[in-house]
């Protein structure tokens, strides 16, 4: 018997529908901008996410207008030096048109240092799914939709010395979840931790706390701004820089951690991303997220099919609301960016449109919005869909929708591969998603029609379990791996069952 999917992992989300008449111009990956008729102001005060793409900068899907100029104390001072998956802080304004204007960019390192401890998950292909690490006690989590500079999720290994930009996971042990990782020159002079105090560790006196067992010593010159050292006790988090000397992180500079991001800036408008805290608490009708308290009314619009029973610790979403004058924030709009399904393979060049920004790969339908990431497993190239006019192997992490009476995989990651390319005819196709039609042996997957047969090798169920699942009213998440044979005819070589984590 098989157990519903959660929504992390498709349920809910393959259900929604999507505007493409809105999406069908937006520059995926820094393309251009959304030609759609221009609007008022949609929203005065900050953004803060991950960039998706440049000319100028894409953040929560707005193309911002900006002077060039990063306000950053961590070597980075141009849009130029800025990386896709760096989580920036926009000060200005944006537009119903997809459109904004920047008064301020803001970015700072989560953590800079080590890599150690570190561990990996591998799919049923033997292929690195996840890994774990830590940077000075400080465990971190990567995944494929992170963004990686000049390293990758499967060469990330011991002794690296890497910048990261991320999120902090609802997690006992204060994990996080990184956004973007960049390989750098080792330097334990120039090294950043953030995460909370320890219980019990804060002495002032000796000028020294801990952060997960890190020893952090410190001057009262190292406090940035109008921070003191009396405000180290309340403090949700806390970030330190400086120079490890015999296990000890000596801070040449100390300040509040990841959560000063969020704080109200020159407006009460504010559009973020990031991982829930606390799951939703229907009695209050709040949950917890980045350091914010998020309410829920009658009037907030949730897209992807989401409800708000539906928002659980370690969700990433994209939240668009007004600050309270408590300080917390009324959501206008909440949608789902945790990735749900994926597609790999050889692009079919004759499939890019242009004015549509979709492609195909496997049959799959996939569709750019200005939140997704383009980027090459071999180069630093910033990269627009123009860039994937040739025969490359991608591989695709988004959400599944449906648009009309068809699906289409909205692409949050797309990551472009010159090396494996090969005569069509040897192209074989990876695609994860939920089994969404049965008609006879041909079981229907990410809207594709994928023909069954003796030889097709089923994992952890069978041909007739996934059938009677489906007849039952479930819809299981499924990894197909497939072939075709001839243009338009797929055929399943393995079908494996996903778990529901």
């Amino acid at each position: 018997m098989f157990r519903a999917v959660t929504l992390h992992r498709m349920l809910k989300l393959a259900a929604a529908p999507i505007a493409l008449g809105v999406l069908s111009a937006c520059g995926g990956g820094g393309g251009g901008g959304v030609d759609v008729a221009d609007g008022g102001i949609r929203g005065t005060g900050s953004s803060v996410g991950p960039v998706s793409g440049f000319g100028s900068v894409f953040v929560n899907g707005v193309k911002f207008e900006t002077d060039g100029r990063v306000s950053s104390d961590d070597g980075i001072e141009r849009e130029d030096q800025l990386q896709e998956g760096m989580i920036l802080r926009i000060e200005g304004e944006w537009r119903v048109d997809g459109r904004g204007n920047a008064e301020s960019v803001e970015y700072d390192d989560t953590f800079r240092g080590r890599v150690d401890n570190r561990t990996q998950t591998l799919d049923a292909d033997g292929m690195v799914e996840s890994v774990q690490f830590t940077i000075y006690e400080q465990t971190v989590v990567a995944d494929q939709q992170t963004v990686f500079k000049d390293i990758a999720l499967e060469t990330l290994a011991d002794g690296a010395f890497v910048r990261i930009s991320g999120w902090r996971e609802p997690d006992p042990n204060g994990r996080y979840r990184a956004s973007h990782i960049g390989l750098m020159t080792q330097d334990e002079t120039n090294v950043e931790i953030e995460g909370r105090i320890d219980e019990g560790s804060l002495q002032l006196n000796l000028n020294q706390f801990s952060i997960n067992g890190q020893l952090v010593s410190y001057t009262d010159s190292a406090f940035a701004g109008s921070l003191t050292e009396a405000d180290l006790a309340d403090l949700l988090l806390v970030e330190a820089e400086g120079t490890i000397s015999n296990g000890v992180l000596i801070a040449r500079e100390i300040d509040e951690g990841e959560t000063r991001r969020y704080r109200r800036g020159s407006g009460n408008d504010i559009e973020f991303s990031g991982p829930v805290s606390t799951d939703y608490n229907a009695s209050d009708r709040s949950f917890h997220i980045n350091g914010l308290i998020v309410f829920v009314d009658d009037n907030t619009e949730f897209d992807d099919g989401l409800s708000a029973s539906d928002l659980t610790a370690g969700m990433l979403i994209q939240v668009e609301g007004d600050f309270q004058d408590n300080g917390s924030v009324l959501a206008e709009e909440i949608e789902a960016r945790e990735g749900n399904a994926s597609v790999d393979g050889v692009l079919d060049v004759n499939t890019l449109n242009f004015n549509d920004q979709t492609f195909r790969v496997g049959g799959v339908l996939v569709q750019l919005t200005p939140r997704t990431i383009i980027t090459d497993d071999d180069s630093d190239l910033r990269l627009k869909l123009a860039d994937l006019n040739g025969s490359y192997q991608l591989e695709v992490e988004g959400i599944e929708r449906q648009s009309g009476s068809g699906v289409v995989l909205e692409a949050i990651k797309v990551e472009r591969n010159e090396e494996d390319n090969g005569p069509a005819a040897d192209r074989e196709y990876e695609s994860q998603g939920q089994l969404t039609h049965v008609q006879g042996t041909v079981f229907t997957v990410l809207g594709i029609d994928v023909q069954t047969t003796i030889d097709t090798q089923f994992e952890g169920t069978s041909r007739d379990e996934l059938i009677d699942a489906f007849d039952a009213g479930q819809r299981p998440v499924l990894e197909v791996e497939y072939r075709e044979p001839t243009p338009g005819n797929f055929v399943a070589d393995e079908i494996e069952l996903e778990s529901e984590d």
